[in-house]
């Protein structure tokens, strides 16, 4: 498995096309259609696509600015939204890969960044521990998502050794 994150351009248009999520999983997050016309709108917004070699498996939203807010305090905050794995990708160590890549890719796209935070349904216990093993912390916070409670998760941005 060869992936890399990449910022959303047109040209990957047919790939978003392509991706399936299920009801169930569009309980708990935005589809990539959705998130990319969002992103169109508001530059605070960053759609990105993870990619193994030209098949895109797993999509997010990385937002800045005014999107931290509701979650975090920190103005170098960084919130990780919109989450998902393609249906027919799932279970193949994409969604823990894209999140162990991400913070070399947000060192070099975001260098001001300190932390990254994310909500997560607390029905969706599978995903709550996939972040943890990734490093992200529950520190007891909670906020309002689009249908249920939300836990707030962080991931510190440590200084990297040269």
């Amino acid at each position: 498995m060869t992936m890399k994150l990449m910022f959303y351009e047109d040209e990957a248009q047919n790939l978003v096309e392509q991706y399936t999520l299920t009801e169930e999983q569009l309980r708990y997050t935005k589809s990539p259609k959705e998130s990319i016309a969002l992103a169109k709108q508001d530059n605070s917004r960053h759609a990105i696509l993870a990619m193994d070699g030209n098949k895109l498996v797993t999509f997010f939203v990385l937002h800045e600015k005014e999107g931290v807010t509701p979650y975090s305090s920190n103005e170098q905050a960084l919130l990780i939204r919109s989450f998902s794995t393609d249906f027919y990708e799932q279970g193949k160590g994409y969604a823990k890969t894209a999140l162990q890549l991400l913070p070399d890719f947000v060192r070099k796209h975001f260098p001001y960044i300190n932390e990254l935070v994310l909500g997560v349904n607390v029905p969706n216990r599978a995903a709550q521990e996939l972040y943890k093993r990734c490093g992200f912390v529950d520190e007891g916070r909670q906020a309002m998502g689009l249908r249920d409670e939300l836990k707030v998760m962080s991931y510190y941005m440590k200084e990297v050794e040269n």
